[in-house]
């Protein structure tokens, strides 16, 4: 991907493929697994993992193979081993119906609570799982603070400096020479942050959709996931789908 040096907010691109940035004045490190670092809290942080969403795509007639969960599961682990946090924040819809916890099987419930084990592991409910798991490993909630910054599933109205959220799972359209491609990305203005799902099968959503409009003071900055690293990717190389 061709983007501009050192688009807005943004510090440097990071040894292990991640972008370094400062969110409201906190350090974070978008890593390009699409999870979030907070290295100062010791936090992972991961959005819209969407557990069960072949199974209920099944259950209508739409046979997808069914192991999006245990793949989903698979790379979140990877993250753990590589970082060992202290919490483990799933930032909302991390089921993806109010039946998935009763249809996740027993080997990927027991990968849930390796997770879980030695540290905290906080769901915080979304849209599509408001109760929360009844019976997996973690603790319940609604949303967290950290440092300077306060993480919540669904992006508030109008400015919120300091917010991570996730819920509209972006995704960045790049344009370069003659043809374009679409990934999955971060998206921030330096004073809040927008995580892109983390889920085997979520969809995506473009930044230039009209559900981002109002919620960043000036052009954000896309961080667009790629196979081995990410790119910080300006506003203006960024199309429609």
């Amino acid at each position: 991907m061709n983007a501009p040096a050192r688009p807005l907010g943004f510090v440097a691109a990071s040894p292990c493929g991640g972008i370094a940035a400062a969110i409201g004045g906190d350090p974070a490190l978008l890593r390009h697994s699409g999870a979030l670092w907070l290295e100062a809290e010791r936090a992972l942080v991961v959005a819209d993992l969407h557990f069960e969403k072949g199974s209920a795509y099944a259950r209508r007639g739409q046979m997808l193979p069914p192991y999006d969960t245990r793949e989903t599961l698979r790379r979140l682990a990877l993250e753990v081993e590589a970082l060992s946090p202290r919490l483990v924040v799933l930032l909302g819809d991390t089921l993806h119906d109010g039946g998935a916890e009763a249809r996740i099987d027993a080997e990927d419930a027991a990968a849930i609570d390796r997770l879980a084990a030695g540290r905290t592991l906080l769901w915080i409910v979304g849209n599509h799982d408001a109760d929360g798991p009844r019976q997996l490993a973690g603790e319940v909630g609604d949303e967290i603070a950290l440092s300077g910054l306060l993480l919540r599933h669904e992006p508030q109205a109008g400015l919120q400096p300091g917010e991570v959220a996730g819920h509209l799972h972006p995704c960045a359209r790049v344009r370069g020479r003659g043809a374009s491609v679409r990934r999955r990305c971060f998206v921030t203005d330096g004073e809040r942050l927008i995580l892109p799902a983390f889920g085997a099968y979520a969809g995506g959503l473009n930044v230039r959709d009209a559900a981002f409009s109002g919620l960043f003071a000036r052009p954000p900055t896309a961080v667009a996931l790629g196979p081995r690293k990410a790119h910080a990717v300006a506003w203006g190389a960024l199309g429609a789908d």
